[in-house]
C-alpha cells in the first residue's frame, strides 16, 4: 500500500479519532479477567487490538463486537489454546499478555508478524522468571515467540530499569495471579492506564510516593475484578498526527473532539506550546477514571526546542511527528534521551532520520535522539516506511503536506494497525 500526498494550503476542521489504542487493549483484557461483563464504547477497531479480541477467544472468553462496541464476558480460568497465540504487530498485545498468561497455569506460546518477531522481550522475561513464571524466548535478547509453561508463580518487588507502561503492566497483571504482593517501583512515571483501570474493574492497587519523586504500585494476588463499562476516549497518539499537520504552518488550525489527556501521556501538547504552537484545551472532563478534552491547535511560528528527560515517556510513541514538525521550526531541536525510540517497531531515529533527509531535512543522528535544524524548504519525494511501523507511515504523510512537489510514502500498510481511518480523516482536514 502507497500513499500519495500533495502539499496543502490550508489546514482547518473539527473532527474526532478512533478509540485509544492502549485503553482499547487493556479494557478487553481486564474484562476477560473479571467476573460478569464487561461493555466497552469507541472501541479500538483496528488490527493490534482485533488480536487482542481473537487472543481472548481462544483463550475461552465469549467476546462480541458490533462495530466499535465490544462486550467481553469474564471467565474464571482461561483455557489451553489449540494453536499460538497471534498478537500481530503489537508489543502490548504480547507484553501484557504474557503477563497475564504467566499466573494462569496453562502452556501457550505467543508469537507475532515479522517486524514484532524482531522485537526483544528480555524486559520481561526477567521479572516475570524472578516470579517463577515459566517463559522463554529466543537468543540473547529472548525475541518472540515467547513459550509459557504454566506453574505457580509468587510476588516480587520489582523496580523498573527503564520507564516503561508496558513491562509495568505485565508484572501487575502476572501479580494478579501470584501469591502474595507484587510491587512495581517506577524511578519516572510511565502511562497509567493500568492502575486507573485496576480502580475502575473494583480492585484499586496501593500506590505510595517514595523519595525523589519515584513510586510504588502494589496489586495483591488474587484480587477480583468485576465487569464494569469502559468508554474509550479518542487517541492522542493518533490525534498528535493531526495536531502536528496544524501546527506546520500559522493559522492552520484543527480541533479533535474527545480525546484524551491523560497527564502520562500529554507531553506532545507541553512540546507543541514551547515550540510556539497555540494549545487550547476546552470541555475538560473526567470519563471512566480518564481525563478527556475537546483540544484545539492552531499553527503559529515555530521555535527550536529540547525534548528530553521526563517528558519522554510521555511522548516516545510522537517524537518521530515533532522530529517532522521540527524541520519547520527556527533553529535546533534536540531529542535526547530517546534511546527506546531503537527498539520499536522499527529504529525509528535511524529510520525517520533517513527518509526526512531524503525529502530535504537537515537532521543529525544520535545514539539517543536526533538534532533537527530548520526552518528547510522539505521537496516531494519518494519515501517509506519499515514494514509495520504505523507511526513512520503517518509522519511521513503530515511532513508531505509541506513538501513542494508531490510525495509517495511505500509500505504505509501497517496504519491498520492503529489508525485505519488515517489518510480518510487527514484528508478531511486538509484543503489543496
Amino acid at each position: 500500500m502507497k500513499l500519495e500526498i500533495s502539499p496543502a494550503t490550508s489546514i482547518k476542521g473539527t473532527l474526532t479519532v478512533p478509540g485509544d489504542k492502549s485503553i482499547s487493549h487493556r479494557a478487553a483484557i481486564f474484562g476477560a479477567l473479571a467476573s460478569g461483563e464487561t461493555r466497552i464504547t469507541n472501541f479500538l477497531c483496528a488490527d493490534d487490538t482485533l488480536c487482542t479480541l481473537d487472543i481472548l477467544r481462544q483463550l475461552g472468553a465469549d467476546v462480541i463486537r458490533d462495530g466499535a462496541n465490544v462486550v467481553v464476558k469474564g471467565i474464571e480460568h482461561f483455557q489451553t489454546p489449540d494453536k499460538p497465540l497471534y498478537c500481530g504487530n503489537s508489543g502490548t498485545v504480547m507484553r501484557l499478555m504474557a503477563g497475564v498468561l504467566a499466573g494462569q497455569g496453562i502452556d501457550c506460546t505467543l508469537t507475532g508478524d515479522e517486524s514484532l518477531s524482531r522485537r526483544p522481550m528480555m524486559r520481561i522475561v526477567v521479572p516475570l522468571s524472578m516470579m517463577r513464571a515459566r517463559i522463554i524466548g529466543d537468543g540473547e535478547k529472548a525475541t518472540p515467540p515467547l513459550r509459557l509453561q504454566g506453574c505457580p508463580i509468587h510476588g516480587i518487588g520489582y523496580p523498573l530499569p527503564i520507564p516503561s507502561a508496558q513491562v509495568k503492566s505485565a508484572i501487575l497483571l502476572a501479580g494478579l495471579g501470584a501469591s502474595g504482593q507484587t510491587t512495581v517501583i517506577e524511578n519516572v512515571p510511565s502511562r497509567d492506564h493500568t492502575e486507573r483501570m485496576l480502580e475502575g474493574f473494583g480492585c484499586k492497587p496501593e500506590i505510595k510516593v517514595l523519595s525523589r519523586g519515584r513510586k510504588a504500585i502494589t496489586v495483591t494476588g488474587g484480587s477480583k475484578l468485576r465487569g464494569t463499562n469502559v468508554d474509550v476516549p479518542g487517541d492522542i497518539s493518533s490525534a498528535a498526527f493531526l495536531f502536528a499537520a496544524a501546527a506546520l504552518r500559522p493559522g492552520w488550525q484543527v480541533t479533535v473532539q474527545n480525546v484524551g489527556i491523560n497527564p502520562t501521556r500529554d507531553g506532545v501538547l507541553e512540546v507543541l506550546e514551547a515550540m510556539g504552537a497555540k494549545v487550547l484545551l476546552d470541555n475538560q472532563r473526567t470519563s471512566g477514571g480518564e481525563l478527556v478534552a475537546d483540544v484545539t491547535i492552531t499553527g503559529a511560528p515555530l521555535r527550536g526546542v529540547e525534548i528530553g528527560g521526563t517528558v519522554i515517556p510521555r511522548l516516545i510513541d510522537e517524537l518521530p511527528v515533532l522530529a517532522a514538525l521540527a524541520t519547520q521550526a527556527e533553529g535546533e531541536t534536540v531529542i535526547r534521551d530517546a534511546h527506546e525510540l531503537r527498539v520499536k517497531e522499527s529504529d525509528r531515529i535511524e529510520i525517520i532520520s533517513r527518509e526526512l533527509r531524503k525529502m530535504g531535512a537537515n537532521i543529525e543522528e544520535r545514539e539517543d535522539g536526533m538534532i533537527v535544524r530548520g526552518p528547510v524548504q522539505l521537496r516531494g519525494a519518494a519515501v517509506a516506511s519499515p514494514p509495520g511501523d504505523h507511526r513512520i507511515a503517518m509522519t511521513l504523510a503530515v511532513a508531505a503536506l509541506v513538501a513542494e512537489g508531490d510525495s509517495i510514502v511505500e509500505n504505509a500498510q501497517a496504519i491498520q494497525s492503529s489508525f485505519p481511518e488515517f489518510m480518510g480523516t487527514l484528508n478531511s482536514i486538509v484543503q489543496r
